[in-house]
This record gives structure tokens, sequence and C-alpha cells, in this order.
């Protein structure tokens, strides 16, 4: 499995033939190194409909044909537009032909700014990923909660995603505490740099792991890892 990073929460996710992408925003993030025409997917999948999570969605799964995995409330959203969707809530999981998905909680918002307004859309969420032997955890935007330690004890994560960014999400000294309950065999640092107010260093974030004895890794955009 290849997982690249493409900024802020932006992952593509690569299984034998199956491609996703989680929170495409490249169009509005001038460190992206793709476009939205360049991704070649049959599945998008969103964790909350902040910009700087979905902007892309929409083009990228019409040019796709492809199907948007995402909480109900956005998932019908995008069902309006007349774009294929599959509809999930926290707690609840399904298994797709590339593998299984199953949404968890995040504390964070979800609205989208349409005519000059905010329109909820449905809680924000994690995802718990099941491909090809591996579980990833992409926490999506969120602040440190309890029960990631349940996350941690009930599943057997290989790679976690977490956001150190601060203000908006978990700070990288809030994340640590994260990846510890997780007990994660490997860690990402995600949601941080794309803007001054979340401007964070990576590298300390991954040597701060490796003191407490964790594995990370700082993927700079476009970088790949393989599991």
């Amino acid at each position: 499995m290849k997982i690249t990073f493409h900024g802020q929460s932006c992952f593509l996710i690569e299984h034998e033939e199956y491609r996703i992408i989680i929170d495409p925003f490249l169009s509005g993030n001038q460190q992206a190194v793709i476009t939205p025409d360049d991704v070649k997917v049959s599945y998008v999948l969103l964790t909350h409909g902040h910009a700087d999570h979905v902007l892309d969605a929409e083009s990228i799964a019409r040019a796709n044909n492809a199907t948007v995995i995402a909480p109900n409330e956005l998932a019908h959203y995008y069902g309006l537009k007349g774009l294929q969707i599959h509809p999930l809530h926290i707690g609840g999981k399904h298994d797709f032909p590339f593998g299984r998905v199953k949404l968890t909680l995040a504390f964070h918002g979800s609205g989208m700014e349409i005519d000059n307004g905010f329109v909820y859309v449905g809680p924000p969420v994690g995802y718990l990923l099941t491909m090809g032997g591996k579980t990833i955890y992409h926490a999506g935007d969120t602040g440190l909660f309890g029960d990631m330690k349940l996350i941690g004890e009930l599943n057997q994560i290989d790679l976690a995603l977490l956001p150190i960014g601060d203000n908006f999400t978990m700070g990288p000294e809030d994340a640590l505490l994260a990846a510890e309950w997780l007990r994660a065999k490997k860690v990402i640092p995600m949601h941080y740099n794309t803007f001054p107010l979340i401007a964070q260093d990576g590298a300390k974030f991954v040597n701060d792991l490796k003191a407490r004895g964790l594995d990370g890794l700082e993927l700079k955009i476009g970088e790949s890892v393989e599991l």
C-alpha cells in the first residue's frame, strides 16, 4: 500500500487497483504539487465540510465518476449535486471493494460557506481505513479526546495521521499524547504549515515521538510511504 501526502489533511492511498483520496484541498493550497485534474481515483473520503478539506471534492468526484464517502449529512449534500455517494455515521462501518471504512469521533466543527453564510453539514469525523491487511487512522480535524485510548485498544493501527497545527486542532503536545494512546506503529503529522496560523515544526514533532519510543515520519508534500 502506498500513501502520498498532498498537504493539509489530504492523502492519496493506493493498493492494488484501488485509489482513494481523503480531504482533497489542492486548488486552494499554494504548496500543492498536483492539481485536481491530476487526481485519478474511485473514491473520495471526506472528514467534514470545511473548505480546506472539501474544496476539490466535487470536481474530483465528477471527473472520475467516483463515490463520495462522508458523514450522512455531508454525503447527501453531494448527492443533491448528482454525485454518487455512500453516507456513513459515527460508529458505523461498511465493507467496500477496496476495504473497510469505519467512522470515529472527531471534536471540531463542520459547516460550508454557502450564500455568504455557514450551513451545517453534519458532525466531523475521523476514519479507520483497513486495506490490504493494514489499518490507517485518519483523525480528521480534532482536539485531543479520551476515546482515542479506546480507538487504540480496540484496533491494531499501522499508521496514524494526526493534526498538529494547533489553533483549530490539536497542537504538537496533545498530538504526542494522542499518539501514545493510539499505539500506532507509525505516526505522520498533518494539518500544519499550510497557513501561518498553523505553522509547526514537523521534524521536531517526529523527534519528540521518537523520544517517547514511538515511530514517526514527516512527509513533505508529494512524498510517499509504503506500508
